[in-house]
């Protein structure tokens, strides 16, 4: 990935492009490189900006939901941002949902792809077997509807990650966080302009939990991608941007009208 890590006030991120913000959030085992498609894709028209997460940096006592939501609400604030465009990508969608209840000022357009928040089926449910390569593969291969997609620099990526006692401690501990921070309640209380974006191969926030998020949220749209498992961005990029440009450009257009 040819893009500048930028470092500041103790935060790393990307930061290409001018206009609009679109702040991406990663998932529990992401990293920035799983929004490429995304930057090359938008930051000749927007501004991209994307926080790197302290997942496995951060103190075992703050590992959680919460503890990550506040990071992400440091940086925005640290960074000035507004009339955010967030998108968030698993449990990064989940950190994105959280700051949307917190700051409905700050956040002008949401966008979800197999977000947690409802439900899902996590490795980080339990502790990750270290040493063993193949089940890593194995493991990093389901989250893709093709498995080839897991390229050998992101399963030797992960494989590094818990191989580390204090990492695989973090990653377990926002996993349970995640399950128990169930958002059934809080989430109709969301109503700006929201796309889900979802995998029709989804193993591990499956379809039935789109629907319960479209369900739930006053304002959404849901769209599927065929042949796709929990990261659209990553495995269907083309078609993840095609969806994102053609729904960005009819909010803007409604958005004229109201004003």
């Amino acid at each position: 990935m040819n893009f500048t890590i930028k470092e500041s006030a103790g935060y790393q991120y990307i930061d290409e492009g001018q206009g609009e913000v679109l702040l991406l959030l990663h998932g529990l085992f992401g990293a920035l490189s799983n929004w490429e498609g995304v930057i090359k894709g938008f930051s000749s028209n927007y501004r991209v900006v994307i926080p790197l997460m302290p997942i496995y940096e951060m103190p075992y006592k703050e590992a959680s939901v919460d503890g990550l939501s506040e990071f992400i609400e440091g940086f925005i604030a640290h960074k000035d941002l507004h009339d955010l465009t967030l998108l968030g990508n698993s449990l990064g969608g989940h950190i994105g949902l959280v700051y949307t209840l917190n700051n409905p000022h700050n956040v002008k357009r949401l966008v979800l792809t197999g977000s947690s928040g409802l439900f899902e089926n996590s490795m980080g449910g339990s502790f990750p077997k270290r040493g063993s390569y193949d089940y890593i593969r194995e493991r990093v291969g389901y989250t893709f509807y093709d498995p080839n997609t897991a390229t050998k620099e992101l399963v030797d990526e992960v494989f590094e990650i818990t191989n580390s006692i204090s990492k695989c401690m973090n990653i377990v501990a926002i996993a349970k966080s995640a399950q128990r921070h169930n958002m059934a309640e809080e989430i109709p209380k969301i109503t700006v302009p929201t796309l889900l974006v979802w995998g029709l191969n989804d193993t591990i926030t499956p379809p039935h939990v789109a629907h319960e998020f479209n369900r739930l949220m006053p304002n959404s749209e849901l769209r599927f991608i065929d042949k796709c498992c929990h990261a659209p961005m990553m495995e269907q990029p083309y078609l993840f941007n095609k969806i994102l440009t053609e729904w960005l450009a009819v909010e803007k257009n409604i958005e004229k009208v109201l004003h």
